[in-house]
């Protein structure tokens, strides 16, 4: 064979070969952007003291000298000194936008006596034009001790005014005689459907209203403007960020919120992974939602009111009767309301499971809970498991048959954990509903013992509080912040690392983003939560008072806590 030829075949064989076997290809080793040391980081795989990230994703986690060896020259380096790093934290049920016009608002505290209530009102009506709306919240019925709020209250102090104040659970409107007169409630106005007008027993209104009787009423307040819902919904979700909340599910969005939400990324103001809940009673949002779709909102999810309250409004739709008041039942609330007709909720579910959309409901009471199941059940029969994690919101009572068919359904139950701890509003309930029940009050442990998936979530500004660290504590010790003599329901408290998971990788399971965030992980998205002490090494009631110092969202740093102000201008890698 010529030598050439010969050659040339080598060479087309050797070139064929190399087409068919794999390359080993040597790569050098990623540079991180950003590097946290000489701190605690709460991973996965263990306690770790370093982790490394390279644009929004974590490329390693280890000790310091590990990650050390994937710093260059542009790799930003925070010494952590000693601070415990923890994935993002995620609230399950808030609503920004009520928070921020509260914050706008007449505020008043849970906290004030009625002289209190009634001097802030004055500074309300003083600060306003004849004419003009003073609205605000929250005020506490327990404030009023054996009476009620009632317009002429309200008349005293605002005489020019039309006046609406929301009480503390956000179910009940206390307006006074311009608002009844506005709104066209008279003696001869009928209680609508899932609502209450209170009566003098000459059966006037006496300006306290319940659930959809608020209706006609909100539906006469001056409507926000566009810019309004923006600077209200940025302003809560700035909050969150202080308090390392990555995620949120806002609970019940209208379409001005949603609209709100787009707005914000657009103009690159939104950090946090937001899941919205729509209105269902607003088919045109429904219909309309993923015209607000970003790629950090996602309203995906739909809300369904099925009860309201187990308080003194006895609204709240019980198994069993509420105890009577002052020695006389209400006879139209023997056992609360239920808003919707079984039929209607198992109607709305089924469509809804068919579109791919979550199902929240609002159910507080027992049998609120059973009907959101009922419902969930027929969904199942009808369309399979089809992941779809459908929830009961509050679940402030559920039997303990009702535990065990959540978790055969494949349903979520959502907790409310800044409610357990002793409060005027669970004083409230307890009047309500008795002291047997109140044994079982957010039955955490048994339905975390039952593996039920669980969740939780704030409802802020329904509460005073959105610091994940307060509802954490609460989670374990069913006392106040800080501990006290009473506790609600000590029989339900859960552990701190159980509590953890739930604020973490149970909420991102819930959002369909465990495998992305939840956890601190090679491979995962950067959402982190730097805070100044390791609860685990502090007692359960100091766990409230844990700061958050900084949250990273997408391995972006969104929050940065004053105190951590010095550390900004951290060393570079050389």
């Amino acid at each position: 064979m010529p030598r050439i030829l010969a050659l040339l075949l080598i060479i087309s064989a050797t070139d064929l070969h190399a087409q068919y076997e794999p390359r080993i290809k040597t790569q050098a080793s990623p540079e991180a952007d950003l590097i946290l040391r000489n701190g605690l980081v709460h991973a996965e795989s263990g306690l770790h003291s370093a982790l490394a990230v390279e644009g929004a994703v974590i490329i390693a986690v280890g000790d310091d000298e590990q990650i050390s060896t994937l710093s260059g020259p542009d790799t930003r380096i925070i010494d952590l000194a000693g601070a415990s790093v923890f994935p993002g934290l995620h609230d399950m049920h808030v609503h920004p936008a009520l928070a921020g016009f509260e914050e706008f608002s007449c505020k008043l505290s849970h906290r004030f006596n009625l002289e209190q209530i009634f001097e802030r009102l004055e500074q309300c009506v003083a600060a306003v034009e004849p004419g003009e709306w003073v609205i605000g919240r929250a005020y506490d019925p327990e404030a009023f001790g054996d009476a009620a709020p009632h317009r002429s209250m309200l008349d005293r102090v605002a005489p020019n005014n039309p006046v609406l104040l929301n009480d503390i659970s956000g179910h009940s409107a206390w307006v006074n005689s311009k608002v009844l007169e506005l709104a066209g409630y008279t003696a001869a106005t009928p209680n609508p459907d899932g609502g209450v007008i209170e009566r003098d027993p000459d059966g006037t209104p006496t300006g306290l209203l319940h659930e959809t009787a608020m209706g006609p009423v909100y539906a006469l307040r001056p409507e926000p403007s566009r810019a309004s819902y923006r600077k209200a919904t940025r302003w809560a979700l700035d909050v969150m960020l202080s308090h390392g909340i990555t995620s949120l599910v806002d609970a019940s969005t209208n379409e001005a919120e949603a609209q709100a939400y787009a707005d914000l990324f657009d103009e690159g103001y939104l950090k946090q992974r937001v899941r919205s809940c729509v209105w269902a009673a607003e088919t045109r949002i429904v219909e309309r939602r993923n015209h607000f779709a970003r790629e950090r909102f996602r309203p995906d999810c739909v809300k369904l009111f099925l009860d309201g309250v187990p308080t003194d409004s006895h609204t709240a739709a019980m198994v069993d009767p509420y105890l009577p008041k002052d020695g006389q039942t209400k006879k139209d609330r023997v056992r609360g309301i239920l808003m919707m007709p079984a039929e209607k909720v198992a109607e709305l579910t089924l469509k809804y499971d068919a579109m791919g959309l979550v199902v929240k409901y609002h159910a507080a009471g027992d049998q609120a809970v059973r009907t959101a199941l009922d419902a969930i059940a027929a969904a199942r029969a009808s369309n399979g498991m089809n992941g779809l994690r459908h929830n009961p919101g509050h679940t402030t009572f559920i039997q303990p048959s009702d535990i065990a068919r959540a978790k055969e359904l494949g349903a979520t139950l959502e907790f409310s954990p800044y409610l357990f701890a002793p409060s005027p509003i669970v004083v409230n309930i307890s009047k309500a509903v008795g002291g047997p029940r109140m044994a079982r009050m957010y039955a955490l442990r048994e339905a975390v013992d039952a593996g039920v998936h669980v969740v939780v979530g704030s409802d802020w500004p329904v509460v005073p509080f959105v610091n994940p660290w307060i509802a954490v504590e609460l989670m374990v010790t069913r006392q106040k912040a800080g501990g006290s003599d009473e506790r609600t329901a000590p029989s339900q408290g859960i552990s701190l690392q159980e509590a953890i998971d739930i604020f973490t990788i149970k909420a991102a399971e819930q959002m369909n983003m465990a495998s992305f965030v939840g956890s601190i992980a090679v491979g995962k998205f950067a959402d982190l939560a730097v805070v100044d002490q390791n609860v685990f090494a502090v007692p359960i009631t100091s766990v409230h008072k844990t700061r958050t110092l900084r949250t990273f969202i997408h391995g972006e740093e969104a929050y940065l806590a004053p105190e951590a102000e010095p550390q900004r201008t951290s060393q570079r890698g050389s």
